[in-house]
């Protein structure tokens, strides 16, 4: 139990620095040196650093220790023990990025491609926080700290706050680095959610035949898959039949597929995408303990 702990504690510590550093090398490589707007606390430190002429990851460390404070005091110890890796690693990653040598001039006046490979890291990195179960922190603690006495919903504040951020951004850029911006925040998204549930996506069948017993006997002992057998009703003549559920990953779907229409050519047959699967019957625990079970 205690060596498990560690190698989870171990892997989350990986993960939230694997996602920072893709957080501040995208910033640093691509969005700062192209001009290219950003929410965030990155968006607020551009535009101090515009008006006031300061260090960037200074200004971005100053807002996110400050931000940390406010979110440990209204959310609690909990909150702030996720959140306060990526407040303090990615502002000092970024420091560390700008000051090596011929990194910004890598990407500089590529701004169609350092918004599109700006926005795929990013989308990566703060993937890989997020599977993790930290926060990246930053403007995320403002939301959540109104939305805790207003009751409104994070999502959307979040989305005001770095639609103000962005807004104070296009007082001094150029109408191509607003739209660039914009297209870096939509692959930013659809990155991250991609991330976010890498690997876990399953392939779920629904399978309706009169000869759901051989179907289910194939499925159980000549491919090891777990099922279900689920009781229903047809529309049009009200007949009771059983249907077989049942969860794969995409490698076994061609075989399942295959030995589902040999035991039923005639099989109404389902497929779906399901973004999760967890528990007893899909994992390999399902293996132990149905060997246990059937020792006693």
């Amino acid at each position: 139990m205690k060596s498990s702990m560690i190698r989870k504690t171990v892997a989350m510590g990986c993960g939230v620095l694997l996602g920072n550093v893709f957080n501040a090398l995208a910033v640093a490589l691509f969005i700062v040196p192209n001009g290219i707007l950003m929410g965030g606390t990155t968006g607020i430190g551009i535009a101090i650093d515009h008006f006031l002429t300061v260090d960037l990851f200074a200004a971005v460390l100053v807002i996110n220790v400050g931000l940390f404070f406010l979110g440990a005091a209204a959310l609690g110890k909990r909150f702030a023990l996720t959140t306060l890796a990526s407040s303090v690693i990615y502002p000092l990653l970024l420091g560390l990025f700008q000051r090596i040598p011929g990194l910004a001039a890598f990407s500089a006046g590529n701004v169609m491609l350092s918004s599109i490979f700006g926005g795929l890291m990013l989308g990566i990195g703060i993937g890989l926080i997020v599977r993790q179960g930290a926060s990246t922190g930053g403007t995320d603690i403002l939301a959540m700290v109104i939305g805790k006495y207003t009751h409104l919903s994070v999502a959307a504040l979040l989305y005001v706050v770095d639609f103000i951020i962005l807004g104070v951004q296009a007082f001094f850029s150029t109408p191509e680095q607003i739209l660039y911006g914009v297209l870096t925040l939509i692959l930013t998204t659809l990155t991250m959610n991609r991330v976010v549930v890498m690997g876990q996506e399953q392939i779920q069948l629904l399978v309706i035949s009169e000869r759901h017993e051989a179907i289910r006997e194939t499925l159980l002992k000549d491919l090891d898959v777990g099922v279900s057998m689920l009781l229903m009703e047809t529309g049009f003549e009200r007949e009771e039949r059983k249907a077989v559920l049942c969860v794969v990953q995409q490698r076994k779907l061609h075989a399942v597929r295959e030995s589902i229409c040999r035991a039923d050519a005639d099989a109404f047959i389902t497929i779906s995408r399901v973004k999760e699967v967890t528990g007893r019957g899909f994992s390999t625990e399902r293996l132990h303990a149905d060997r246990k079970d059937s020792k006693k």
